[in-house]
């Protein structure tokens, strides 16, 4: 073999190695990772530095009379990582736009890369022309994103996964249901069927009872009026002196939720446990949760719950662990399907 090519293998393998190191104690191309967190995700942005443990991000944020936003730095982010996290609860568009002008601000401080962490992403359900002369906001939203500037997003249990197809920038579409059945499997509850609320999420429900090793019951409801109220008409499956497990991916008014929980419980069922990712909880939701006798309520911080409108039934767990993991690894250029075994 050719010396000067054996060295020259050498010096690679060298480079290589040194690369590598770099990247673990730096992040390569991007610098070291910045959080910041928009008015919304506050506390979620902090758990989430404090998983990465590092310093959370900071910024001043103005709203002049006149309703207009200002966001201004307090440090440079040139050439950097940063992780904007920000979801999308009340108010919505004042947030929404708090984001967009955050992006904006970092690309004009030349951040080398801007990721959009949105834990609930909201039109969600606006994501197909399914009446005459409607729009799609969440494709409009897909884009003002981009267009403001970010480089990637990521988020949580979209209502819609074709919603993905909305983004022409990389992402990751991550979902809790590994956090949330790993909670549920520790509590070994005997007897137990999963049951989802419509047939719309049968298919995610399948993977709660694969993942639990439980029956499947699906409950069947028609939506009736124009004023998105739902009646739950009939249950596919067995959950007579069983202890139900029911599983969504959002709660809004509580209305769909209260019906298959009456629904259950006329037909049997023991103890009845529900498991949703966002907590919307609109309106009086709270108030009919808590009017139901649930053995227990099981949700995630994507949405902020007050504590003092926390049911005492209420068990919030945190996604910050697998936002903060999967920005590591983002950030690392390493596998996010290997934390699933994907």
């Amino acid at each position: 073999m050719d010396a000067n090519f054996t060295h020259s293998a050498e010096m690679q393998v060298e480079t290589d190695k040194a690369n590598m190191e770099r990247v673990t104690t730096t992040g390569g191309a991007y610098g070291r990772i910045i959080v910041m967190a928009g008015v919304a995700s506050s506390d979620l942005g902090q758990q989430i530095a404090d998983y990465l443990k590092i310093p959370l991000g900071s910024y001043t944020r103005t709203i002049f009379p006149n309703e207009n936003i200002f966001i201004r730095l307090n440090e440079s982010v040139r050439g950097q990582d940063v992780y904007v996290i920000q979801t999308m609860c009340s108010p919505l568009h004042e947030n929404i736009f708090e984001m967009l002008i955050m992006i904006d601000t970092l690309k004009r401080d030349s951040a080398g890369r801007i990721n959009v962490v949105i834990p609930y992403f909201p039109y969600a359900r606006s994501d197909k022309k399914d009446q005459p002369r409607v729009g799609i906001a969440a494709r409009m939203l897909a884009n003002m994103i981009e267009a403001a500037g970010a480089d990637r997003y990521m988020t949580i249990d979209l209502h819609a996964g074709q919603i993905q197809g909305f983004f022409n920038i990389p992402g990751d579409a991550l979902t809790a249901f590994h956090l949330m059945s790993n909670y549920l499997k520790s509590k070994s509850i005997p007897d137990l069927v999963v049951c989802s609320t419509d047939l719309g999420y049968a298919k995610k429900a399948r993977n709660w009872a694969e993942k639990l090793d439980t029956p499947l019951a699906i409950i069947e409801k028609r939506r009736t009026g124009n004023d998105s109220k739902s009646e739950a008409l009939t249950i596919i499956g067995d959950v007579r002196d069983k202890n139900v497990l029911l599983v969504d991916d959002e709660v809004l008014t509580g209305g769909s939720a209260v019906n298959a929980i009456r629904l259950v419980q006329s037909e049997g069922a023991r103890d009845v446990y529900f498991a949703f990712t966002h907590a919307i909880m609109a309106r009086d939701a709270y108030d009919r949760l808590a009017a139901c006798d649930l053995k227990e309520i099981i949700t995630t911080n994507t949405f902020p719950i007050p504590a003092e409108l926390r049911l005492p039934n209420m068990t919030v767990l945190s996604v910050a662990p697998l936002l903060g993991e999967v920005i590591r690894r983002a950030h690392e250029g390493r596998s996010v399907g290997e934390l699933f075994n994907e």
